[in-house]
């Protein structure tokens, strides 16, 4: 399976991910939203919910590298939280020894289904 990340011309470059997949195969997978069961600050959750995509992603042939399309639920979304959504990605990434660079949607809400989830992370990646 092959999936290409591009950045077409006259949109803007994103340093943590692509504007655009491409992706030819037969097999479409979804993985339902993850989340950091044993709490900690947004970092970590945010570091484990992409550690949790990488395990469902393993449990059916897939790895990042399959993924076409990622979205990103925060509790009580503000700017200033930019750092750590990075650096919970960064350590997902430098753990798993991947890039993380499928495009990405990111939404605030309000509440998830436990006071004590600040993120939830889905996936949808493509396999032949």
């Amino acid at each position: 399976m092959a999936v290409t990340l591009i950045d077409p011309p006259g949109l803007p470059q994103i340093d943590v991910y692509r504007q655009v997949s491409v992706a030819t195969g037969s097999r479409l997978i979804h993985v339902a939203g993850q989340v950091a069961w044993a709490g900690g600050d947004l970092a970590t959750q945010v570091e484990q919910s992409y550690l949790n995509l990488a395990t469902a992603l393993a449990g059916v042939g897939a790895t990042f590298a399959d993924v076409v399309k990622l979205t990103v639920h925060v509790v009580d979304w503000t700017p200033d939280r930019m750092p750590e959504l990075l650096d919970g990605i960064a350590r997902a990434s430098a753990k798993l020894g991947v890039p993380i660079a499928a495009p990405a949607s990111l939404f605030g809400i309000a509440a998830l289904d436990v006071p004590e989830h600040l993120v939830e992370v889905e996936a949808t990646a493509v396999l032949e």
